[in-house]
């Protein structure tokens, strides 16, 4: 951890000069856990509200969009291989990924997005997620709070990930209806408005 710099004159009075240095490890690892406990109280504080897409949306919806809300909320295995699989059956539509984790604040964040946006889009736009570097257990809680009306891939070793050539957590990439990556958004999307531009642009 970086050592904070001695005080400057006339900031700050009655600090030591450095003040973290002379704690000693029991005292620096007190303050690492009143850290993380602020942290998650805080991520926890402004939790968005979930909005479970409603079934019938996808009544009558295309036979391949059908199909991934057959699957609606379950964690899918056969890494990169059914991943691609799953885009090309899915050509002719603009597929959105998403990827995510049960850990990563801002993907719980941007969640309810993707929730009501799969079900306006749903006889159109194809919407997949994609769960990396996540432990199952943690991720089907997290589904539970957050159900979205499609499957999501299990990509514990960001092996699909690197697909989607996306940095961090999360990435929404677009794939156009020939199945062809189009754009990578790398980080959660402030507003649903910002998401529903990109798919009007990209995901055609």
């Amino acid at each position: 951890m970086a050592r904070i710099a001695p005080k400057a004159a006339g900031r700050h009075p009655g600090w030591g000069q450095e003040p973290y240095a002379t704690l000693g490890a029991v005292g620096r690892l007190a303050v690492a856990v009143i850290a993380i406990v602020l942290a998650f109280a805080g991520c926890g504080a402004e939790d968005p509200e979930s909005t479970p897409a409603d079934p019938t949306s996808f009544e009558n919806a295309p036979a391949p969009i059908a199909a991934l809300n057959a699957q609606a909320n379950e964690l899918l295995g056969g890494g990169v291989d059914a991943f691609r699989a799953r885009v090309e059956e899915l050509k002719g539509y603009p597929v959105v990924v998403n990827k995510w984790a049960s850990w990563c604040a801002p993907c719980r964040q941007e969640f309810p997005y993707f929730q009501r946006q799969s079900a306006r889009l749903a006889k159109k736009v194809a919407f997949i997620g994609v769960d990396s570097n996540d432990n199952d257990d943690n991720a089907r809680r997290f589904l539970e709070d957050y159900p979205v009306p499609y499957p999501s891939y299990k990509d514990p070793s960001l092996e699909i990930a690197d697909l989607l050539e996306g940095i961090g957590f999360p990435t929404t990439a677009f794939f156009d209806s020939k199945g062809k990556l189009a754009y990578s958004k790398q980080g959660a999307y402030a507003s649903e408005a910002d998401l529903v531009e990109d798919i009007e642009r990209y995901a055609r």
